[in-house]
């Protein structure tokens, strides 16, 4: 009854309306940035290890970047994926890659805006985000958008994208590994039986959780600078693998992919049968994967040492290209390659390990360990990611309050500890519901701080003369 009533609920959020406000805006936004997530991607590249000295802020361009990548890439580039061209075929994957397209001109946006109007306190303490870019932008009459972003991006933390999908990911991953078939169950009164291998990750991931939000964004930052680029990499050449080994089955499932974007009933056998399932599916874990529209992003982008605006609002859109297009569709590839979401009985993080057991050359107890390794370490880098995000939210809405963070801050870790308690179907569903609540504001924002976006833009390369010499 109660998933029947968060799935009802689910529909309506990622319905027609809101698909096309996010669609909608990237391609507004590509319109006005005349193609710059095409034109200017090198240049990002360039930009995204190449910090520039002198900026007011927090941490550096690429810690910053490296703290969103934290947040975005977890869960969502091995679980979501498969969960989405599970459920809306292999044609989902294809409006993946449409909707991060457009997106990478979204999140250049929110990077540009959220520096644009940042706030730095005397502390140097840079506060930043749609709450700050409606609020300042739009004018004070908007505050109300503002604070109704805020909420969602506290709930989307609390109880979304940011603790519970993550350690069940995570826990999931472990179980698998170590005891795939309930060998060692332990009954809790109340609650049910689990294995003892579930309870002691939740244990241990929750432990490791505290330790390193204790230290706020530097600390994160700092683990996030050395665990993402060496995991997202990782990551990559085992999916290549994968791929390289089913070289000549390539040409055939992006046939299929393409295919069932427009046909999914053709590709599917009838088990998906309209082209919106499939939209629906890969749009609505394409945004979960690289958040570009719901407005998180940004908010560590405003902590960058920066100066200019447009250059952050660069780097801020490489996320959605290594996440999306790059990790995504690695993934997505390896699950149609293999055939593993046909495989009736899986779902979750189960289908891409059965990818991995089947496409790398390694007995398929190596390939499950080197997934849940994979896994681990991003879902845990997105815990932290979104505490961050989501107290900054708490914190615009108390006016700064240290109190109301500390209490928020171990209630985040008591909702890390239970997350591997609720069913996988319940976790997204909740995840999906809040992913759009806070997308609603913040495209709202980003339509009508357009024309803003567009004149920096062309400021910016009229001051930096950057198509002639990109310094």
């Amino acid at each position: 009854m109660f998933l029947e009533i968060l799935n009802k609920i689910d529909g309506i959020v990622w319905g027609w309306p809101l698909m096309i406000l996010i669609l909608a805006g990237g391609a507004w936004l590509t319109i006005r940035g005349g193609l710059l997530q095409v034109r200017k991607l090198p240049l990002a590249l360039k930009w995204m290890i190449k910090n520039e000295d002198g900026g007011e802020g927090e941490v550096s361009s690429f810690g910053a970047l490296c703290t969103a990548l934290s947040a975005t890439i977890g869960t969502g580039n091995i679980v979501g994926v498969a969960t989405a061209v599970c459920l809306g075929g292999p044609g989902a994957l294809f409006w993946m890659l449409v909707a991060a397209f457009l997106g990478m001109m979204t999140k250049f946006s929110e990077g540009l805006l959220a520096v644009k109007y940042r706030v730095i306190d005397k502390d140097g303490h840079a506060l930043g985000g749609p709450f700050y870019y409606i609020e300042r932008g739009m004018g004070p009459r908007w505050k109300w958008l503002a604070k109704l972003f805020a909420i969602f991006g506290v709930l989307a933390g609390l109880l979304g994208i940011g603790t519970i999908t993550q350690v069940n990911g995570i826990v999931s991953a472990v179980k698998n590994f170590f005891d795939p078939n309930n060998a060692y169950l332990v009954s809790i009164p109340g609650i049910g039986d689990y294995s003892i291998v579930v309870i002691i990750a939740a244990v241990v991931v929750a432990v490791l959780v505290a330790i390193v939000l204790i230290g706020g964004i530097k600390r994160i930052s700092g683990v996030s600078t050395i665990v993402v680029p060496f995991m997202a990499i990782l990551y990559i050449v085992f999916c290549l693998i994968i791929i390289i080994g089913n070289i000549q089955a390539v040409p055939a499932a992006v046939v299929t992919v393409v295919h069932g974007a427009f046909n999914p009933s053709a590709v599917t056998g009838g088990v998906v049968g309209t082209m919106f399932v499939a939209m629906q599916k890969g749009v609505a874990r394409g945004i979960f994967s690289n958040e570009a529209g719901l407005g998180s992003a940004p908010i560590a982008a405003a902590a960058a040492q920066t100066k200019d605006p447009v250059r952050q609002g660069l780097v801020s859109m490489t996320g959605t290209f290594i996440d999306t297009i790059i990790i995504c569709t690695m993934t997505g590839l390896s699950i149609v390659l293999t055939g593993a979401w046909q495989v009736e009985g899986l779902e979750g993080v189960a289908v891409t390990t059965y990818a991995f057991q089947q496409g790398l050359p390694f007995p398929p107890q190596v390939a499950s360990f080197v997934l849940m390794i994979c896994l681990a370490f991003f879902a845990f880098t997105t815990i932290l990611g979104w505490d961050y995000y989501s107290e900054r939210c708490l914190e615009y809405l108390t006016g700064g309050k240290t109190v109301a963070n500390k209490v928020y801050r171990w209630l985040y870790i008591i909702v890390v500890f239970i997350g591997p308690f609720l069913t996988v179907s319940a976790v997204w569903t909740i995840a999906d519901i809040f992913n759009g609540l806070m997308a609603i504001p913040n495209m709202i924002a980003l339509f009508a701080l357009s024309g803003v976006v567009a004149r920096e833009v062309k400021k910016f390369y009229k001051r930096k003369k950057v198509d002639v010499v990109e310094d």
